[in-house]
């Protein structure tokens, strides 16, 4: 037998096991891929009603998302009406959320586009705050609970200890 005319084939591809699917190349959208923004910059209405509501009232998501990125140590409350002022002050709030994006880039590991996080926010502030409140939410954060919410929902069984008064006494 000559050796030229064997072929050489590549090892059969085993088939799934019974009631798994089958091995995929692309995650399923809902996973989050480590240094990439799980959407664009442009995807507003992959989330309608959160395009909406940053639209009309930007201090809402703004709110929600500095208070998951500040890990709960600013409140929605304070940072959206620290926004508004801004807002209403200098005309710009860009010139506040641009440095959360910033902040949750470096927490996330996620890349800068192509444009500074400032001329992100200064350009199109509406589109920066929609990618960011989806990027939290393709992260497992249900924002309308907040940070604590989210702890409690990820940690249901863990309590605090009891507060006592006083202290020690005979």
């Amino acid at each position: 037998m000559d050796p030229s005319a064997v072929q050489k084939s590549s090892p059969p591809i085993a088939p799934p096991a019974y009631g798994q699917p089958p091995p995929k190349s692309v995650p399923p959208p809902h996973v989050v891929t480590p240094g990439k923004w799980s959407t664009g910059l442009c995807d507003c209405f992959s989330d309608v009603s959160n395009c909406c509501i940053t639209c009309w009232c930007p201090c809402i998501t703004f709110g929600q998302i500095a208070e998951i990125v500040d890990e709960g140590s600013t409140s929605c409350g304070a940072s959206g009406a620290l926004y508004t002022l801004i807002a209403f002050i200098t005309g710009c709030a860009c010139i506040y959320s641009c440095f959360y994006r910033t902040k949750m880039r470096k927490q996330y590991m996620l890349p800068e586009n192509r444009c500074a996080d400032c001329l992100v926010h200064f350009c199109c502030e509406t589109c920066a705050l929609c990618q960011e409140y989806r990027e939290l939410k393709n992260r497992g954060f249900d924002m309308s609970i907040g940070w604590n919410g989210n702890v409690k929902k990820q940690n249901p069984g863990i309590t605090m200890a009891p507060n006592v008064q006083g202290g020690m006494s005979r």
